[in-house]
C-alpha cells in the first residue's frame, strides 16, 4: 500500500504490463499450434490371449501367422507360413495367392529371438506389398498365453 504524502509534483513510474501479456500471448498461440503436429509410429496389431485359459479356441484356418526363424549367425533366415516352409523369394507371390480373394486381410509376424529387426521388418514389407490391410507382431508373451 502506497500513500501520497506531499505536494511533490514529480512523476511516478509504474511498470507497463501490456507488453508482457501480448508477448505471452503469441507464445501460447506458437505453443498451441506446434503441440498437435506429432509424428506418428508404427499402427501394430497384436493377438489377445484368450480370456479362458482352460478352452482353446479352435484353429482358425484365417489366420496367417508368418514366422522368420533363426539359421546362426552369417546364414540367412528360414520362414514359415503358418506350417509350411517358404523361401524368401516366394514370399510376396505366396502371399499375394493367398490374400487375392479374402475379406479379411490380416497377417502376423513372429520373429525369434536372435532374429534381427531388419528382416521381420522386410516381412512386414513384403506383406504392405502384398495388399494386407492389417499387420500384427507375436511376442513370447502372447504366444504362451500369459
Amino acid at each position: 500500500m502506497a500513500m501520497n504524502l506531499g505536494g511533490g509534483g514529480g512523476s511516478m513510474a509504474d511498470i507497463n504490463v501490456t507488453p508482457m501479456i501480448d508477448i505471452l500471448l503469441v507464445l501460447l498461440i506458437i505453443f498451441m499450434v506446434i503441440v498437435p503436429v506429432t509424428p506418428k509410429g508404427l499402427d501394430a496389431l497384436v493377438p489377445q490371449p484368450p480370456k479362458n485359459k482352460q478352452v482353446q479356441p479352435p484353429q482358425n484356418d484365417r489366420t496367417i501367422v508368418v514366422q522368420v526363424i533363426f539359421n546362426g549367425a552369417g546364414h540367412p533366415a528360414a520362414y514359415k507360413i503358418n506350417e509350411d516352409d517358404v523361401n524368401h523369394a516366394d514370399l510376396l507371390p505366396k502371399l499375394t495367392e493367398i490374400y487375392a480373394n479374402r475379406a479379411e486381410r490380416v497377417m502376423f509376424v513372429r520373429g525369434d529371438d536372435d532374429v534381427d529387426f531388419g528382416q521381420i521388418a522386410d516381412v512386414i514389407d513384403i506383406g504392405r506389398a502384398a495388399n494386407v490391410d492389417h499387420i500384427g507382431l507375436m511376442t513370447p508373451k502372447i504366444q504362451l498365453g500369459q
